[in-house]
């Protein structure tokens, strides 16, 4: 009783009512829920941070992919993996989010502005640094392969997370890797 408590008071701070019947029926939903983010939290926090430039629009929209997936939940239908359908709705979360900030803003900020050409991390190493720079820069499908390229999922499992096929993914990671190839030698010579 006080965990739902607990649930229903952070779930109303963020401004979500759900119904006390929806609640009781779903604990096991609910602990199922709790174990799989804590688990994919790394998948999570990758995505969120190619796509997110600050530290607190990266909490905000860590927050919002978690909401949308427990909204997501009982639509989940166990046909593909757990990683694959949270990272489809991280992603379409994500680009959501993209396409309603333009919506509504025509304008940046000077920090924005500053921020969106250093949208990458401080890291010790400068060629690490350097590398999601230039990954940062690319459009928002390849980001997605690159990303799910870099947490070690196949060709396939890609094409499957995003909707497209084996061989569309294979052609579309060999110009990717050109395209970043020569964006990384073009941007060694620009001052950052």
């Amino acid at each position: 009783m006080i965990a739902r408590v607990i649930i229903m008071k952070k779930l109303q701070l963020i401004g979500i009512s759900i119904a006390l019947s929806r609640m009781d029926s779903t604990s096991d939903q609910k602990k199922y829920f709790l174990q799989t983010i804590s688990r994919y939290q790394g998948l999570i926090n990758s995505v969120c941070k190619m796509y997110v430039v600050n530290k607190p629009d990266f909490e905000d929209m860590r927050q919002e992919v978690i909401l949308q997936l427990w909204k997501s939940l009982p639509a989940f239908r166990h046909e593909s993996k757990i990683s694959t359908w949270i990272y489809r709705v991280a992603f379409n979360t994500l680009l959501s989010n993209k396409r309603d900030t333009k919506k509504h803003s025509n304008y940046l900020s000077l920090s924005e502005a500053e921020h969106d050409s250093l949208a990458v991390p401080v890291f010790v190493d400068d060629e690490i640094q350097h590398l999601l720079f230039v990954i940062s820069q690319l459009e928002d499908k390849d980001k997605a392969i690159v990303v799910l390229y870099l947490e070690g999922y196949s060709h396939k499992e890609i094409a499957d997370i995003l909707s497209f096929t084996t061989t569309n993914i294979s052609t579309r990671m060999n110009r990717i890797k050109s395209r970043l190839k020569e964006m990384y030698k073009t941007s060694q010579h620009e001052p950052r």
